[in-house]
């Protein structure tokens, strides 16, 4: 069983800045995607930035060039750097870590979630 801790997240004004961190740990096995996600107060959870094992990224059309999202493989840790951070970004953040196993029989993925911090952005 993998275990997710999030940290960085709180209150701040409108062009403030927040960085999050996520540490993996437990019965890990190989981590492939690590990524974040929100939730916003009474809407869907949606992608907020994801990276590869290869450290290839991907954002959220509406945090691109604002957000950073950066992974230390050796600390199975994985951050969010977010900038210029408005209102709107108002949500939980939840990190997701995807790894798998392999044995002689078969393979196995593993979709883990945190238990997800609270970022507030006042105007």
């Amino acid at each position: 069983q993998v275990h997710l801790v999030e940290s960085g997240g709180g209150s701040v004004q409108s062009g403030g800045s927040l960085r999050l961190s996520c540490t993996a740990s437990g019965s890990i096995f190989v981590i492939d995607t690590m990524g974040w996600y929100r939730q916003p107060p009474g809407k869907e959870r949606e992608k907020v930035a994801v990276i590869d094992s290869g450290g290839r990224t991907e954002y959220a059309d509406s945090v691109k060039g604002r957000f950073t999202i950066s992974r230390d493989s050796a600390k199975n840790m994985v951050y969010l750097q977010m900038n210029n951070l408005k209102p709107e970004d108002t949500a939980v953040y939840l990190c997701n870590v995807e790894s798998h196993r392999v044995t002689e029989i078969d393979s196995y993925d593993y979709d883990n979630w945190g238990q997800g911090t609270q970022v507030t952005v006042s105007s």
